[in-house]
C-alpha cells in the first residue's frame, strides 16, 4: 500500500488536490490571444504572468522561480484566480496557514466574480476556494469542520459539472479527486474513473502523470512505466516525473529482486535529485528517504547473493 493510502481520507485529497486547482479565468473574445492550458475550443484567455506561473510550476516542475511570476500575477492580474489558488497550495506545502487562509477567501471572492458570467468555471472556483480553505480548517480544527467544507466542494462540483460535464479543467480537478478514490477505498472499481480521465482531461502531461500514480497505486506496474514514460516525453525536465519514474521501477525492481531495475530506479531518483533546489521539502524529504533505501536494497540483495555461494 501507498504511504498516500496509509492515511487519513481528507488528508491525502487535500495534499494532491490542493495541487491540481488549476483553472483559468475570464472569456476571450479573441482565440487569438487566447492562451489556455486546457482547452482548444472556446477556450479562455489568462494574463501572461499566471500563465507562465502555471507552467512553471506544473510543466517545469519548478516550486521556487514560480513564486517570481506569481508575485507579478498579484499585482497585474488580480482578478484571476488561477494565482490565488496556486498561491494557496503552495502555501499549504510550507504549513503557512495563515497565508493559504488568505488566498482560500481571495480564491472564493474572485470565483464568486465569475459565477454569472461563466458558471462553468465559476463553480469550479468556488469548490476550489472551499477546498483550500478546508485545508486551513482541518490544520487547525481537525476533520470535523473540514468535512463540512468537502460538502461545499462536491456540491460545486456538481453544479460545474451539471453546465459541461465534458469540460477538460473540470476533469482534470474531478478526475483527480475520482481517481484518489478509487485506488484507495475497498471495493471499488477505478476504471470508470480513469476512462473519463483519459478521456476528457487535459492538459496531457498532467493526465498521465495522474495515470501514471493511479497505475502505481494499484500496484500495476508495467502500466504505470508507460504513462510515467509518456508524462516524460512531454515534460522531460520535470523533476517530479522523474522521480515518479523512479518510485514505479524501484517497485518493479523489489519485486522481482533485480539489482538491475534498482540500479535504474536510483539512477532516476539522482537526476530528481540533482534538481532539488527548484523542490519544495514535502518532495525532497521522501525523494531522499527512498534512496536511501533503494540503496540499502541493493546492498541486502548483494549480501544474500554472496552467502549463497
Amino acid at each position: 500500500m501507498s504511504k498516500i493510502s496509509k492515511l487519513t481520507f481528507l488528508k491525502p485529497i487535500l495534499l494532491i488536490i490542493s495541487l491540481t486547482f488549476i483553472p483559468v479565468f475570464g472569456i476571450s473574445n479573441s482565440p487569438v490571444l487566447a492562451k489556455d492550458p486546457f482547452r482548444t475550443k472556446q477556450s479562455r484567455d489568462i494574463g501572461k504572468y499566471t500563465e507562465t506561473a502555471f507552467e512553471t510550476l506544473f510543466f517545469e516542475g519548478d516550486y521556487k522561480t514560480v513564486n517570481k511570476y506569481l508575485s507579478l500575477a498579484e499585482s497585474e492580474e488580480a482578478d484571476e484566480p488561477l494565482a490565488h489558488a496556486i498561491k494557496a497550495s503552495l502555501a499549504y506545502t510550507e504549513e503557512d496557514w495563515d497565508t493559504l487562509k488568505t488566498y482560500a477567501l481571495k480564491t472564493l471572492t474572485t470565483a464568486q466574480k465569475l459565477q454569472p458570467q461563466d458558471p462553468v468555471r465559476g463553480n469550479l472556483y468556488l469548490a476550489v476556494g472551499h477546498f483550500l480553505d478546508g485545508t486551513y480548517i482541518y490544520q487547525k480544527e481537525g476533520p470535523i469542520g473540514a468535512i463540512q467544507k468537502l460538502q461545499l466542494v462536491f456540491k460545486y462540483l456538481d453544479a460545474a459539472e451539471d453546465s459541461d460535464p465534458n469540460d477538460p479543467e473540470l476533469n482534470l480537478i474531478k478526475g483527480y479527486m475520482d481517481l484518489l478514490l478509487a485506488v484507495n477505498l475497498p471495493f471499488s472499481s477505478p476504471e470508470q474513473a480513469i476512462e473519463r480521465f483519459q478521456t476528457y482531461a487535459a492538459p496531457n502531461y498532467l493526465v498521465e502523470r495522474g495515470l501514471a500514480v493511479a497505475y502505481r497505486d494499484l500496484k500495476q506496474y508495467d502500466k504505470a512505466l508507460q504513462f510515467a514514460n509518456k508524462a516524460l516525453e512531454i515534460a522531460p525536465d520535470n523533476p517530479e516525473h522523474i522521480y515518479l519514474k523512479g518510485q514505479i521501477v524501484r517497485q518493479m525492481g523489489k519485486k522481482k529482486n533485480s539489482i538491475p531495475l534498482l540500479e535504474e530506479a536510483l539512477d532516476h531518483f539522482s537526476q530528481a535529485a540533482s534538481k532539488s533546489a527548484q523542490l519544495p521539502r514535502f518532495v525532497t524529504k521522501p525523494l531522499e528517504r527512498e534512496i536511501r533505501q533503494t540503496k540499502e536494497k541493493i546492498d541486502e540483495i548483494k549480501a544474500e547473493s554472496a552467502s549463497s555461494l
